[in-house]
């Protein structure tokens, strides 16, 4: 008998404990954080979505230059840096060669510069980079497809000490000087390359770390003018 009356009584102990408890009130989360996660979550769709598509496009000479005009105008960063195996340096690009400038930071996106070195150095002249003699870099090209750059010379741009811009090949296959896309030069000379000028589009300018071009382009060639130890570029980073 005192074995129920003390079960009744632990009942009825629990029971009043749990009807003193206070009801757990529902976390409410404001609306205009609500707008916020919908609205982030919406920018991550569309820039994961565009993303794809970049990585799923094959350029040619005639969708690239379609596809750059719609490229620059939601790409408008114009700041680099180049991290290489002998320093690092910023570049910044000129807005008016969009084409230029579009074509550089779509492929540092690509992360096509990476691993590539500069392969050519003129001494008291120019440092040229973005390929090398590796089947990795044919690779990259290939899946990024085959297109040229038209010229954009009458910029007002002059080829002076740290311009940047885009070789292409000076001979008969090539009347109107098509640009490789792959590629990039910096000019070093103290006098600059004038004779380049209305040849060569250049697209931009060394913003700092000029010592390390420099640097660059007193290293040690073979008679091909290419450096006797590679310089590579490990890496191009986007800062806007």
């Amino acid at each position: 008998m005192q074995y129920y009356l003390r079960a009744i009584a632990i009942l009825l102990f629990i029971i009043l404990i749990s009807c003193n408890e206070k009801p757990k009130q529902k976390e409410v989360i404001p609306e205009n954080n609500i707008k916020d996660s919908i609205a982030l979550a919406k920018d991550s769709i569309e820039k994961e979505d565009k993303e794809k598509a970049d990585s799923t496009i094959v350029l040619t000479e005639e969708n690239a230059i379609p596809f750059l005009f719609e490229y620059q105008k939601k790409h408008k960063q114009s700041k680099v840096k180049i991290y290489t195996s002998m320093g690092s340096f910023n570049i910044d690009l000129y807005e008016n060669t969009p084409y230029h400038r579009a074509n550089f930071i779509y492929l540092t996106r690509k992360n096509y510069f990476n691993k590539t070195y500069f392969h050519r150095v003129v001494k008291d002249f120019i440092i040229q980079g973005g390929n090398t003699d590796l089947k990795m870099t044919s690779d990259k090209r290939d899946s990024i497809g085959f297109y040229l750059l038209p010229p954009d010379t009458r910029k007002g741009h002059k080829h002076t000490r740290g311009t940047v811009s885009m070789p292409s090949s000076d001979d008969v296959t090539n009347p109107h000087k098509l640009a490789s896309p792959f590629e990039f030069f910096i000019v070093t000379t103290k006098t600059g390359a004038p004779h380049l000028n209305g040849k060569f589009t250049a697209f931009g300018m060394v913003s700092s770390g000029m010592d390390v071009v420099d640097k660059i382009n007193n290293i040690k060639t073979g008679e091909d003018e290419w450096p006797m130890t590679n310089v590579v570029i490990d890496s191009v980073q986007i800062l806007d």
